[in-house]
């Protein structure tokens, strides 16, 4: 099951179990304004916003290790004095090959496992062309300013969860995770405290499974 919460995902949290959830795989803001900065491409649909101003709290990483069995935590090279030490980080290359864009991103995990990297092409604006190293996607609109792939997620969910594993997300965004959910048929609960992106990353998720109903 697919639960969607528009919430602040603290006040979701403070009253949920010790390890009530498998894995949470998360995307927390980094604080470095990506929140207020628009996409110079007139298609995208996401508006300028200033959340992306604070990183999370000290209380925010302790409340979701209660919670949670493991974790994949994107951005740790931004949380470093938050997070502990990680033997298993994940590198996502987005070969995009711009001098203006990060080639890829960082997540910390709490698995003991090995580091491993995963290549899939993802241009900054987002449109008309996704892709991976094996070929050329569907055409899309981005939603969000840090959208990540749907590949990317169901990527980790294949890694890293177990069948009937329960899966948290505290920053749903434009619900990426939501769909490789669906896809790959894990139970999910997701936050997002935004309405304007809670109700675009929602119809984005409905608008999906319709098309599995019809397909």
């Amino acid at each position: 099951m697919i639960n969607l919460y528009n919430i602040d995902c603290m006040e979701f949290m403070k009253d949920k179990p010790d390890n009530y959830y498998d894995l949470a795989i998360v995307d927390p803001p980094y604080g470095i304004g990506m929140g207020g900065t628009l996409n110079v491409n007139s298609n995208v649909k996401f508006k300028n916003k200033k959340w992306d101003t604070e990183k999370p709290t000290k209380e925010y990483f302790k409340d979701l290790k209660r919670i949670s069995k493991n974790q994949v935590i994107w951005g740790w090279n931004y949380f470093s004095d938050l997070l502990p030490s990680c033997k298993c980080f994940i590198f996502w290359n987005k070969l995009n090959h711009h001098e203006n864009r990060s080639d890829g991103e960082v997540a910390y995990t709490s698995f003991n496992l090995l580091a491993k990297y995963f290549e899939y092409m993802w241009d900054g604006n987002r449109y008309g062309f996704k892709g991976n190293i094996q070929g050329v996607g569907e055409k899309t609109i981005r939603i969000h300013p840090t959208e990540k792939p749907v590949k990317l997620y169901e990527w980790i969910l294949s890694k890293y969860a177990k069948e009937n594993d329960k899966i948290l997300d505290t920053h749903g965004g434009s619900m990426s995770i939501a769909i490789a959910c669906h896809n790959l048929k894990f139970d999910l609960d997701l936050c997002e405290l935004d309405t304007d992106y809670f109700k675009a990353g929602k119809e984005r998720f409905d608008e999906h499974c319709k098309q599995g109903v019809l397909f």
